[in-house]
């Protein structure tokens, strides 16, 4: 486990930054609800929940709540909290997550539908195209086409919005700078990766792909379990709150409070967010908040606790790629229907059963991943 002296911060003050992040975010809640509301800011129904009736309110609920939690956080951090050793990276790629959401929620809202040449397609042209000049430029862009078509199988059914393939490469950057300031700048002891009761790993430079795929899974993952009111919400603060204590005894004192600004705000999100929401995280909310806990938990040695501190997240995208996989490979479902949250709404939990329930299995692996970061 690494221990960094420098910054160390008292408890209480760290918690005094928690209230702090939610009083802040409840000051300005209703003006971001009456300006969601007043510009519309609505996706409307998704196509595969037509069928659940539970959803139709839904379609009138205004998206983009998550600017709620990534403002306050980022203003706060660099108000208070703003340290170029430990600090500002992580609000940087919050930010950039962030941003990329903030496009795909408003395109998917305002923009046109986009479409993207099918593999079949572009190995016709192959074939048949006139200019020599094209033909060898398909052939060499071919295996970027195969995985823009492969992506396709995981995004939704709606032709709006940033396509995934895009948003896969855009997270790449965001996980790349951060794989370089990890390690890069903050030392060889961040080279190793950290397991329970004192087994260690030194990773070298495999330690920047494994922090790159981390950010990137872990920013979608949070996306994918943002599928019911109060859900992400309710377990993005007990993940954080787990990280601020673990920040805390790991001697992180400016990342601790970083992590208390955002359960802070978190709890404000949701208050508002829990059934019947006023408003949802949607994608700047999800991937910023994503890519945040990944980096936090990095950055204070605990990428070996990160399956557990964010269990349900890791599951619900996990439940995603299984079914995906069945699906197109075997030619049959896992699932009812995935993420898994709405495989049980279809076996006909409520969504506050689900939700509940969801929250109750995360806190316990958190809290187990907790008392193994402990040992």
């Amino acid at each position: 486990m690494i221990t960094i002296l420098q910054g160390t911060a008292d408890l209480a003050y760290i918690i005094g930054f928690a209230l702090l992040g939610a009083v802040v975010a409840f000051a300005w809640a209703p003006l971001l609800i009456r300006f969601l509301y007043r510009f519309h800011v609505i996706k409307g129904k998704k196509v595969e929940l037509a069928h659940i009736g539970s959803h139709a309110y839904k379609a009138e609920t205004p998206v983009m709540g998550g600017i709620l939690v990534i403002v306050t956080i980022a203003a706060i951090t660099y108000v208070f909290d703003w340290s170029r050793s430990f600090t500002w990276v992580p609000i940087g790629i919050m930010i950039i997550a962030a941003l990329l959401g903030a496009i795909d929620d408003l395109l998917s809202i305002y923009g046109n539908e986009r479409r993207s040449r099918k593999l079949k397609h572009i190995i016709n042209l192959i074939r048949i195209h006139r200019l020599w000049r094209m033909r060898i430029w398909y052939i060499v862009t071919l295996p970027w086409t195969a995985f823009k078509r492969l992506s396709v199988w995981f995004g939704s059914r709606t032709r709006r919005g940033v396509f995934v393939h895009e948003k896969l490469l855009l997270q790449f950057i965001a996980g790349s700078i951060a794989a370089y300031w990890i390690y890069a700048k903050l030392g060889p002891a961040w080279h190793f990766v950290y397991f329970p009761f004192d087994i260690t790993w030194d990773a070298g430079w495999v330690i920047v792909p494994i922090i790159i795929l981390t950010v990137m899974f872990t920013a979608n993952a949070v996306n994918i379990a943002d599928g019911m009111d109060g859900m992400a919400g309710g377990m993005l603060v007990t993940t954080f709150s787990f990280l601020t204590l673990l920040s805390w005894i790991n001697g992180f004192g400016e990342i601790a409070i970083l992590n208390a600004v955002a359960v802070g705000a978190l709890v404000t999100y949701t208050y508002f967010n829990i059934k019947p929401a006023r408003f949802m995280m949607g994608d700047i909310g999800s991937l910023g908040l994503g890519a945040l806990l990944a980096v936090n938990a990095m950055a204070i040695g605990e990428i070996g606790s990160l399956p557990f501190l964010g269990f349900m997240f890791y599951i619900e995208a996990l439940s995603v790629i299984v079914q995906v996989t069945s699906k197109y490979l075997f030619g049959r479902k896992i699932f009812a229907m995935s993420p898994l949250h709405h495989h049980f709404e279809v076996k006909g939990w409520s969504e506050e059963k689900t939700v509940m329930r969801f929250w109750v299995i995360h806190f316990f692996f958190v809290l187990f991943g907790f008392y193994l970061a402990l040992h």
